[in-house]
């Protein structure tokens, strides 16, 4: 079982990004995948979550807005599309596989590494 997150990098304020999360080794229709992330000095935070089973694809409402999680056809990667990025944004975003089959409950399975979001100008 792998994810591997890629897609980081350094974006002015207002800008967007795309994030990926390359699965393999398991069957994202099996699973749910999400995205969170941990700020500075913070902990960590769920941000998006998919789940092929119940059809769901959730983000955290305060990130609705801006952030959107969506899967590609091969059905192996998951993306974050983020835009409207903001300074407080910066932080570390990882992919993880959840050990429930819904996003509607989250228990840690599998992580990648992170990736590096810069927000600034």
């Amino acid at each position: 079982v792998q994810l591997q997150a890629s897609g980081g990098g350094l974006v002015q304020p207002g800008g967007s990004l795309t994030l990926s999360c390359k699965t393999s080794g398991f069957s994202v229709d099996t699973y749910a995948i999400g995205w969170f992330r941990q700020l500075p000095g913070k902990q960590r935070e769920a941000v998006a979550c998919f789940s092929h089973i119940d059809g769901t694809t959730s983000s955290a409402d305060s990130l609705k807005d801006r952030f959107s999680i969506s899967r590609n056809n091969s059905k192996d990667t998951i993306y974050l599309q983020m835009n409207n990025l903001q300074p407080e944004d910066t932080g570390v975003y990882y992919c993880g596989r959840n050990y429930w089959t819904s996003c509607n409950k989250w228990e840690d399975d599998y992580w990648g590494q992170g990736t590096l979001v810069t927000v600034s100008s």
